[in-house]
């Protein structure tokens, strides 16, 4: 597992799925080379501070650790480390979300970011009991307390339907969504 990277006063925590076993071994968020976050994350003008004040043009798995100290943390909505996400059961993701949302509410980050649609499927669930509003890329309706919800592709190189560049514009919407909070 990978240690949270969540601390309270962040702009924005992005949620993963579930840490790969390969970036676990590495001891790093999004340690493969395939997957697209840190070159479209870096690409985007959400970490131009970031990166001004690291002095890189780009940031990568090393700078983790550094990120919460400019504002951005990480956290994985489970724990466990699996070769691909499918083998995370839905039990897990259910009891994840129920974490998370408590998470979501001792620290309240500005925006909580979710890679992908996969797990925040889970904690919408918990907000859309008898409504049939269905989530979309961008900024979610609901809030955790002042936390605003945030949807983002997932990075992952297994998936193709999005490129680094259409990537890359929904971290600059993200910093918009952040710039107008």
């Amino acid at each position: 597992m990978l240690p949270d990277l969540f601390v309270a006063g962040l702009d924005v925590v992005f949620v993963n799925l579930n840490p790969a076993v390969y970036s676990v071994e590495r001891g790093h968020y999004f340690a493969r080379k395939s997957n697209k976050f840190w070159p479209c994350v870096s690409a985007s003008q959400l970490t131009l501070p970031m990166r001004t004040a690291l002095g890189v043009d780009r940031l990568g798995p090393e700078h983790d650790v550094l990120l919460p100290r400019f504002g951005i943390g990480f956290t994985d909505l489970v724990e466990r480390p699996t070769p691909r996400a499918s083998d995370v059961s839905p039990a897990e993701f259910v009891a994840g979300a129920a974490a998370l949302l408590g998470k979501l509410e001792r620290f309240q980050p500005r925006i909580a970011c979710f890679q992908g649609i996969t797990g925040y499927r889970y904690v919408h669930a918990s907000f859309a009991r008898g409504s049939d509003q269905q989530p979309a890329l961008g900024l979610q309706s609901p809030r955790v307390g002042r936390t605003r919800l945030f949807l983002v592709p997932n990075p992952s190189g297994a998936n193709a339907h999005f490129t680094r560049a259409e990537q890359t514009q929904w971290y600059d919407r993200l910093s918009d969504a952040l710039a107008n909070e």
